[in-house]
């Protein structure tokens, strides 16, 4: 059985002039999003605009989780994806799905209605509780190394 996230249509061009988030093929990790936007928002190099979504979303389960991540077609042609490079989409928010899509190219870019901008992926949380103690139970290979540690022979 799959999973069954709530989601609010909150633009009533969702499903009609714009497509809901969909799996592109079958071995697809991610769903696209899809811009919500009436005209073309032209991002210009260096800037950050949001973008509406025209949904929400409730996956209720504290176990689950959403992870917004850049589209590579758009990063690698355009220099396009997110302020926040990657977002995360809590089992309790019930808001609109915003994305802070950067421009970080040397050209403007003009998004466009119903242009898929972002994925979204639904993974596992593991909430831990944390142990406070004086010392670690095992020491690890890497144990006090530092920073780039691991990567020196």
């Amino acid at each position: 059985m799959k999973l069954k996230i709530q989601t609010k249509i909150l633009n009533p061009k969702i499903g009609t002039d714009i497509p809901l988030p969909n799996f592109a093929t079958d071995g697809s990790a991610g769903m696209d999003i899809r811009a919500c936007i009436d005209t073309p928002v032209t991002i210009a190099a260096g800037e950050t605009a949001m973008i509406g979504t025209g949904i929400a979303i409730y996956i209720a389960d504290p176990s689950v989780m959403a992870v917004i991540a850049p589209r590579s077609g758009l990063s690698f042609k355009h220099s396009i994806g997110l302020k926040n490079f990657v977002g995360i989409i809590d089992s309790d928010y019930q808001n609109e799905i915003g994305i802070a899509v950067w421009n970080n190219g040397l050209e403007a870019y003009p998004v466009q209605p119903g242009e898929r901008i972002c994925q979204m992926m639904f993974v596992p949380v593991i909430q831990p509780c944390l142990e406070i103690v004086d010392e670690f139970s095992d020491e690890s290979a890497r144990g006090l190394g530092g920073w780039g540690h691991s990567g020196k022979h």
